[in-house]
């Protein structure tokens, strides 16, 4: 019988203490050391059962894990995902892979030239209500698409800004949250190739944004929007609706993706389908409703699984530093044409 992987962590923090959550249910790989300079970190590696250093350049050295998880602070992703690289070791790295292009692309270029996998991790990608509505788009039974809506409308508590960065300049929700939101819509509809966007901070008067409202058009011609806020007391966002993580409470049977095409709709999450019993009858005829079966398993785990895989070489990962980089891309660009009140095109990442 093989043995476990031996699984490093770098970065003790909330998103680290859920890796560990779900790998320790995995019998294909268990954690073996926590790298991480925080006072709270001996505890937790002890209670890990796992070796525990302040410098992940030493646990790299002395722990030599098979793989390692980068779950520190956005602006150090990339300088620690490189280290592991650079010691040809396979490495996940929570999203946003990086927080300026050009330290993305150096990890794209590093990890080509040393064929180490960097695995990023937008999870929602494992999903496996996005893998059915993926699946559901490739086979062709919304025809062509045409339209594409997007919602991401809640209301974070004013407990939530009380820790000081959360209102600075790039805390805001475009790179905290609607990062996820412009992943999955790549990964459903194709790249972006144009943008427009208008931002606004009235509500709570920070430093960052409190309201976006984004056009897209993607590379197949598409249209779409997402219209996002932090400050609303709405039931529309994926956290709310996919029932995803236990710790919002789900508003049953609301959608934060409307898809449309020339043959048929879909809305996300609930997966239901809207088409005619025969193809271009129009408006005044009755559409038929039907709902895809939605597999099960959860987004977090599914990733661990695949990351196990990629790191022993049987898998490419599903999202690559280069794919990471896109959706980072794509931030940059709807931040820009907030700014300038220009359509912009995201920067191309190879």
């Amino acid at each position: 019988m093989n043995s476990p992987l031996r699984v490093a962590l770098i970065g003790a923090g909330i998103m680290g203490r859920q890796h560990y959550q779900h790998l320790s249910q995995l019998p294909q790989a268990r954690l073996c050391a926590v790298a991480d300079p925080g006072l709270q970190a001996e505890a937790f590696a002890a209670q890990c059962g796992a070796a525990n250093y302040a410098d992940h350049r030493k646990m790299l050295e002395h722990a030599r894990p098979d793989a390692v998880i980068v779950a520190n602070p956005n602006n150090l992703h990339v300088a620690c995902a490189l280290d592991c690289v650079e010691a040809g070791i396979p490495v996940l790295v929570e999203k946003p892979v990086g927080v300026h292009l050009d330290e993305v692309r150096s990890l794209v270029e590093a990890s080509r030239k040393r064929n180490v996998p960097v695995l990023v991790g937008h999870h929602r990608r494992h999903n496996p209500l996005i893998t059915k509505a993926r699946e559901v788009i490739e086979q062709g039974k919304l025809g062509r698409l045409v339209n594409v809506t997007a919602l991401w409308q809640l209301q974070k508590p004013d407990s939530y800004f009380e820790t000081p960065w959360r209102r600075e300049p790039g805390a805001g929700f475009l790179l905290t949250n609607l990062i996820h939101d412009l992943d999955l819509l790549r990964f459903l509809c194709g790249e972006v190739v144009q943008v427009q966007a208008f931002t606004r901070n009235d509500v709570r008067g920070f430093a960052n944004e409190d309201s976006a409202a984004v056009l897209l058009q993607f590379a197949n011609g598409a249209l779409g929007s997402l219209t996002g806020s932090d400050a609303v007391a709405a039931p529309w966002s994926w956290e709310l609706d996919s029932g995803e993580s236990p710790v919002y409470p789900r508003q049953e049977g609301q959608p934060c993706y409307l898809l449309a095409g020339t043959e048929g709709a879909m809305s996300i999450p609930q997966l239901k389908r809207w088409h005619y019993a025969e193809a271009g009858s129009g408006w005044h005829t009755p559409l038929l409703q039907s709902r895809e079966s939605i597999p099960a398993g959860q987004a977090l785990t599914l990733q661990l699984q695949h990351f196990i895989r990629v790191a022993q070489g049987r898998e490419a990962p599903l999202i690559d530093a280069a794919d990471g980089g896109r959706t980072l891309a794509l931030v940059d660009a709807i931040r820009e044409a907030a700014e300038t009140g220009r359509a912009c095109a995201p920067a191309l990442i190879a």
